[in-house]
């Protein structure tokens, strides 16, 4: 298992809707990735869509590899298989501790490091109307200062233990993370005990937080892409809490109190909408002990705000004009829920048509046979309340209108022919034989996989069953799903200057 540093780095939390995490300072489901940036991509960072805004979720676009080290990866795969193999065949233990919080244990005592990841539901679509940023406001407030200790305290102990706790505002879920030394794991797990039972939220850290996050909302507001990204929301989810940025907004920030936090704390912060995962140098007896230790105390049930699903809204052009050198392009056609039969039907049409790096249709016909872009990608796009498929892409601005051609070109033969054969079953084994270097690469990766497969209830040995869902999928299932995803009317974004007519392509 791959080891990792423990020195603790400071956040700055001013997240921007064009990265993930979920703002990523978020790591980002993906309903954390998936804020959702779950694969991140070489392309360029302005076609990054703010409709991917939650934690990394390796359930969300399965197959997709981190694009940026794609060449890496394939080249090393082969001397990592043995290994990762390993990890594919790990035993998960589902834990129950005496007080009934439940985690998913991977025990490897190879080297002395824990790591721990856990997901409350109830994310950013949670802000009240009003006090817009408060759930990213309080995630960035747990470690600066709990129970006795207030904040040069509360770091100072935490460096002493040696851990690494974060917490990241997903939109539909609060994630916690923390990395610790098996050795100091009492000092650790009793940390993290006092930031989720008993954050401070002193005043002289609320203000300094939210100072760093309204610094990066005026900076966002000079940033073009980011006005044409909340732009997007607000066309695509109309009034929907996800067409609000995730760092919420001036108005909003300036208008949250720590009593606002203390009872959105309250509310969030319990059993019942709880998932954990721990993957490491400790054994099942030990961490039963450290679930009630953490978690035991909170309230059995949550209060939350009901959130209503969306669809969203198809069959639109914003063009958003800017004198750019370059202009990004964005499409979004309908999506699938994770729970859909369907889903791994999806999947695999997805990275035929433009996940896979080097080998998509989008790749072959955009940047291989034309040199319109240096990539160009689709995503699926899961939240709780909300599915999508995402094309994104950058071009040279005097190329976008013939670029936007070629997208609508490639999609539209996908949907009326679908896949071919060969390309399905090359499809099918890459996707089966790169899902442990994608999401089993380390501690931290288990982890929040393991967390990711308890929020889609796709049970604890799912892992196990994964390849046999894939070599299921007929090719007329996949098909039957390009016709149903792909033959509707796209949404388009385009950023940049004013679209250039070409011959017989009109604005594409």
């Amino acid at each position: 298992m791959m080891s990792f540093g423990l020195m603790r780095m400071r956040r700055t939390f001013f997240p921007s809707p064009l990265v993930g995490e979920g703002g990523r300072a978020k790591l980002g489901r993906m309903r954390g990735a998936p804020a959702w940036q779950e694969r991140r991509s070489v392309q360029h960072p302005s076609t990054v869509s703010a409709l991917r805004a939650d934690p990394p979720s390796p359930t969300r676009g399965e197959g997709k590899i981190y694009r940026a080290f794609a060449t890496l990866c394939f080249a090393l795969f082969f001397l990592l298989l043995p290994a990762l193999a390993a990890h594919a065949e790990m035993n998960i233990q589902e834990v129950k501790s005496k007080k009934g919080v439940t985690a998913w244990l991977v025990e490897d005592h190879s080297i002395p490091l824990v790591a721990v990841r856990f997901v409350f539901d109830g994310g950013t679509a949670q802000d009240p109307a009003g006090k817009e940023g408060l759930v990213n406001l309080m995630t960035g407030l747990f470690d600066e200062g709990a129970g006795g200790l207030d904040s040069e305290a509360f770091q100072s102990k935490l460096d002493d233990a040696g851990a690494e706790m974060s917490f990241q505002a997903a939109r539909d879920g609060t994630y916690g993370s923390m990395r610790l030394l098996s050795d100091q794991k009492d000092e650790a797990f009793g940390l993290l005990k006092l930031a989720v039972n008993s954050p401070r939220f002193d005043q002289a850290p609320i203000d300094r937080i939210r100072a760093q996050v309204l610094s990066g909302i005026l900076a966002n507001e000079r940033d073009p892409n980011t006005v044409a990204q909340q732009r997007w929301l607000r066309a695509i989810y109309g009034q929907h809490p996800y067409a609000r940025p995730d760092e919420g907004n001036k108005e909003g920030l300036a208008t949250i109190t720590a009593a606002d936090l203390r009872a959105f704390h309250k509310a969030n912060f319990a059993r019942g909408g709880l998932r954990v995962a721990v993957v490491g140098d400790i054994d099942a007896a030990t961490l039963s002990g450290k679930l009630d230790e953490v978690f035991g105390d909170l309230p059995d049930k949550q209060a939350l705000a009901p959130v209503g699903d969306v669809t969203p809204k198809l069959g639109q052009q914003l063009e958003v004009n800017y004198d750019l050198p370059q202009t990004s392009l964005q499409l979004a056609w309908p999506g699938v829920k994770r729970s859909d039969p369907d889903f791994y039907a999806a999947v695999l049409m997805n990275e035929i048509l433009g996940g896979s790096t080097f080998t998509s249709r989008l790749y072959e016909e955009v940047r291989e046979k034309r040199g319109l872009a240096y990539g160009v990608s689709s995503d699926l796009v899961d939240h709780e309340h909300s599915n999508a498929l995402l094309v994104t892409t950058a071009t040279r601005s005097d190329r976008a209108a013939e670029t936007l051609l070629i997208v609508r070109q490639v999609v539209k033969e996908m949907a009326e022919k679908g896949p071919t054969a060969e390309e399905l079953a090359a499809t099918k084994k890459y996707m089966i034989g790169a899902y442990a270097i994608n999401n089993l690469d380390s501690s931290s990766s288990i982890a929040a996989t393991l967390v990711e497969l308890q929020l889609d209830n796709l049970g604890i040995d799912y892992i196990k069953r994964r390849a046999a869902l894939i070599d299921a999928v007929t090719l007329e299932d996949v098909k039957a799903e390009a016709r149903k995803l792909l033959s509707a009317a796209p949404a388009v974004m385009v950023i940049g200057p004013p679209l250039v007519q070409i011959a017989g392509g009109g604005k594409g």
